[in-house]
Order: C-alpha cells, then sequence, then structure tokens
C-alpha cells in the first residue's frame, strides 16, 4: 500500500490509536491509510477531517459533504472494524457486492479478526461508497 499517512489531527487522536492493542493498531493503522488513500483517488472527496467520535477515529468529507463518515475501533468481541452510519445503505450496498468473505456488524460495520488478511480492492469500494455516499444520493434525485 502507498497510502498517504497524514500526521495526527490532535493529540486525542494519536492517543487513541496509542491505546489500541498493538497487534490492532497496525491493522488500523493501515485501515487510516487506506481511507486516505481511496479520498486522495476519488473524485470530489476532498481533504478528510479526522475525529474521534464516540472515542473512535472517524474520517469525515467536511470540505465537500460527499460522503458518509467512516469510523474505526475495536468491538468488545475482539478484532478490529470499520464503521459507517446505520442509517445509510453502504454495508446493505457492500454486502450485495461481497455476500462471502466478510462478517458484518448489520448495517454498521465490517469486522475483522486479529491478523485476518483484509481484501484491500474490495474494501477500496466500500471507503469510496462511503465517501461519495451523498454525491450519489444527489445523482438518482
Amino acid at each position: 500500500m502507498t497510502a498517504p499517512n497524514p500526521p495526527f489531527a490532535s493529540k486525542a487522536l494519536s492517543e487513541a490509536f496509542a491505546a489500541f492493542p498493538a497487534p490492532l493498531r497496525k491493522a488500523l493503522l493501515s485501515l487510516r491509510a487506506l481511507i486516505y488513500e481511496v479520498a486522495e483517488a476519488t473524485p470530489g472527496v476532498g481533504a478528510l477531517e479526522e475525529s474521534l467520535k464516540w472515542g473512535q477515529p472517524s474520517y469525515a468529507t467536511a470540505e465537500t459533504g460527499a460522503g458518509s463518515p467512516v469510523r474505526l475501533g475495536c468491538p468488545k468481541a475482539g478484532g478490529f472494524a470499520i464503521y459507517v452510519p446505520c442509517s445509510t445503505r453502504i454495508i446493505p450496498d457492500f454486502q450485495a457486492l461481497f455476500p462471502e468473505g466478510f462478517r458484518f456488524d448489520g448495517t454498521r460495520g465490517v469486522l475483522f479478526d486479529q491478523g485476518e488478511t483484509v481484501d484491500e480492492e474490495a474494501l477500496r469500494l466500500l471507503i469510496a461508497g462511503a465517501q461519495t455516499y451523498h454525491l450519489r444520493k444527489k445523482a438518482r434525485a
């Protein structure tokens, strides 16, 4: 992965990543880099705003309003996850494309086990779908 990896937007974000268990931190930092890489490569997304939402790193398209936020976290059951707002069609649409090979947390996320190999190409589609969600809704209207 040749993703951009900008400095953390705040000390609180740096501390949030530092608080993740070491084996999961590496995977979550890779997802963070992928989120930035996809934003940079996807027309209309613009700069991302990195913040903490519910204590989890969150990435919003605040500059353009093109998409819905993407969050990263560690579920209580273990592993790590990528989350989107459950009120959107982002996860159901992704699940329709990839009914096998992923574990879903309802309509809000994709779950991974520690040490699991992540299908980066598929996740690019999920992340781009989240980062352009509002653009696509406007196009359908």
